[in-house]
């Protein structure tokens, strides 16, 4: 059902490839105050209207379906009127959400039926911090998984307990955090099995499902966990208002960390890498997550990717945590052989954990051969996906030494790697 008196704004073509439901029928009461959350203006503008524009901006989504709540027109109407209208266009009429978020979430699915789009992205609107990298990653993974959430992982032991008293609790177990992960939005599915999940959830008269990954697990889907980002905080205090205000009417959207005292300023940091093989029998080699035919192979404990674990060694020396050698050793027999796109994802997922942002990643391949010209934005492409950042922030060159040294006499190849990120600088206590 359309919420009344909101007029009607674009629409997408029937079938798109990507749509989003953005979640905005809460009534925001934890926060305090008589404007729901997502109607608060921070910065200037409503946190719904930064919300849509971040999602909007994005030329992967075709169509965005608001759901909000029956007596929110106007409030909508105001957040509406504050977007460019190039992004306006692709905000279809909202709908009325219902009683809990998963009814809500349905309702956006219900109204997007008529055009079913490949993939639905679901988020909630008071995640205004929501960016293009992981919009981008969120994307990606839904295509590849069918169904897929974001999540960063738990810095704070967790305790499982059984209440024996109010306000008290028994222990009953203590999970090992590093299997732990708090999960964020857009969550990323194929939209028809999210809407028969949702569907046979509501046959059942099950609605009390937080989110839309656990609705999916309980309808037998497969749900996979991608890299969030720790500044995609979600506003439920009133100081996260007061954060958001301060952050975005500085201009940027870069949110700190939970428990980060005093942050001032994000701090660009620059990390090198350097990793080199020799040749060995073999008809092929890995260069950026790409095979590339060749008369010779390298020899490697894992698939000896130099580029790659250039590049992951650049991104750890950037947050000064290690080397691949420490979170991957050559003595654990489970890395014999193992594709280094995994090295790579794991630094990038190191960085996010801290907060930090990937700016740029720059790679120089020194080898006589092979040539890697006719497969160079192959390799750019496959590094901007693993790392989640946009393809113009991946660099990949080549160079030869001349005939100079073990490059030179074809004994080997090589690569050199740079990675600029920025992290939050937090004052020290003295």
């Amino acid at each position: 059902m359309s919420a009344t008196g909101t007029p009607a704004t674009g629409s997408a073509q029937a079938g798109s490839g990507v749509a989003a439901v953005v979640v905005a029928a809460g009534r925001g009461i934890r926060i305090g105050g008589g404007t729901p959350k997502q109607y608060r203006r921070v910065g200037g503008q409503a946190v719904l209207t930064r919300t849509l524009a971040a999602l909007a901006a994005q030329d992967a989504i075709d169509r965005i379906q608001p759901v909000i709540a029956a007596d929110a027109a106007d409030f909508f109407q105001t957040c509406l009127e504050e977007l460019d209208a190039g992004l306006r266009a692709k905000i279809a009429q909202p709908v009325e959400g219902g009683a809990t978020r998963q009814l809500s979430v349905r309702a956006g699915l219900e109204a997007l039926a008529g055009a079913a789009p490949e993939i639905v992205l679901v988020h909630d609107a008071a995640r205004p911090y929501v960016d293009a990298p992981l919009i981008a990653r969120a994307i990606a993974a839904g295509r590849d998984h069918g169904a897929a959430v974001p999540g960063v992982p738990v810095t704070d032991t967790v305790k499982r307990v059984v209440d024996i008293a109010p306000g008290i609790g028994r222990v009953h177990e203590t999970p090992p955090r590093e299997h732990l992960r708090a999960v964020q939005t857009p969550q990323a599915f194929v939209f028809g099995p999210l809407l028969n999940a949702h569907r046979d959830a509501a046959a059942q008269n099950l609605d009390a499902f937080t989110d839309d990954g656990a609705l999916a697990e309980w309808a037998g889907l497969s749900v996979v966990v991608f890299a969030g980002d720790l500044a995609n905080r979600k506003i439920t205090q009133p100081a996260d208002l007061i954060e958001a205000d301060r952050a975005f009417a500085a201009g940027t959207t870069d949110a700190p960390a939970p428990g980060a005292r005093a942050m001032t300023s994000y701090v660009t940091r620059l990390g090198t890498g350097f990793d080199v093989h020799a040749f060995t029998t073999g008809d092929h080699v890995w260069l950026g997550g790409v095979k590339i035919p060749a008369d010779r192979g390298v020899l490697a404990h894992s698939d000896g990717d130099v580029a790659l674990h250039a590049l992951t060694d650049a991104l750890l020396g950037a947050i000064a945590d290690g080397d691949i050698g420490t979170h991957f050793p050559p003595s654990d027999e489970r890395w014999r052989g193992a594709s280094s796109d995994q090295f790579l994802a794991h630094a990038c997922e190191l960085v996010r954990a801290r907060g930090g942002r990937i700016d740029h990643l720059d790679i120089t391949v020194l080898a006589e051969a092979p040539r890697i010209g006719q497969h160079r934005e192959e390799i750019r492409a496959r590094i901007a996906a693993i790392a989640g950042v946009p393809l113009s922030a991946v660099s990949i060159k080549a160079t030869t030494t001349e005939k100079l040294g073990f490059v030179g006499r074809a004994e080997g190849l090589a690569a050199q790697a740079a990675a600029t990120v920025r992290l939050p600088e937090v004052d020290e206590p003295a």
